[in-house]
């Protein structure tokens, strides 16, 4: 079941993907993007020990890139991800592990002044949190193995234009993660702000 979602997953992402920049031709803007963020989510000890782990998301640095085209009237299609910087010790245990989160949204971008844009999300993705071994642990060769869990994602920004087409984009996302057996709570929020350049027309 898990395999099968993360390929569904996968896949929704790839056609996303090919069918923005197949309308590129025709797309008002293209929006790429890097970012910083870190996240808040419920504390260790407000885990119940039996659906969630006293382990808790709120910390941390998380770099990303984020990109989407806009190509109906202020609406398009984009995408991100977003990972833990460093490694974290899950349960003081000695295990190092890294969450990422991966979406896919829907975008609708309306401009509010001449350099000022909001920017509204939702959309579908997964928190991956990678376990590392201190060799190899999977049948496929690598030095960590998935836990994944599928997420709905909301969110919203706003992009400001102090200089031709790079933006400054101030975000904040809300992500509810199904079964989420790792942490503490199904909640997590990132705040973030990233730079980024639009090509086409604003």
């Amino acid at each position: 079941m898990k395999q099968t979602l993360r390929i569904a997953i996968l896949l929704t992402f790839a056609c996303a993907a090919l069918g923005a920049f197949s309308n590129f031709a025709q797309a008002q803007k293209l929006d790429l993007a890097f970012g910083l963020s870190t996240v808040e989510a419920p504390s260790a000890s407000s885990a119940n020990g039996v659906d969630h782990q006293p382990v808790s998301l709120t910390g941390g640095t998380y770099p990303g890139i984020s990109g989407d085209v806009l190509f109906f009237h202020h609406l398009g299609l984009g995408g991100e991800i977003y990972w833990k910087a460093n490694r974290g010790d899950y349960l003081n245990t000695g295990l190092p592990y890294r969450p990422l989160f991966y979406d896919v949204n829907a975008v609708y971008s309306p401009k509010l002044a001449s350099h000022t844009y909001l920017e509204l999300v939702g959309g579908i993705g997964a928190l991956s949190t990678r376990f590392y071994c201190s060799s190899v642990c999977t049948y496929q060769g690598t030095n960590y193995q998935d836990s994944n869990h599928f997420m709905a994602d909301f969110g919203a920004g706003l992009k400001f234009y102090p200089k031709g087409n790079f933006f400054i984009r101030p975000e904040a996302r809300l992500y509810l993660v199904n079964n989420n057996l790792d942490y503490s709570s199904p909640r997590v929020t990132r705040y973030g702000l990233s730079i980024g350049y639009t090509f086409g027309g604003r």
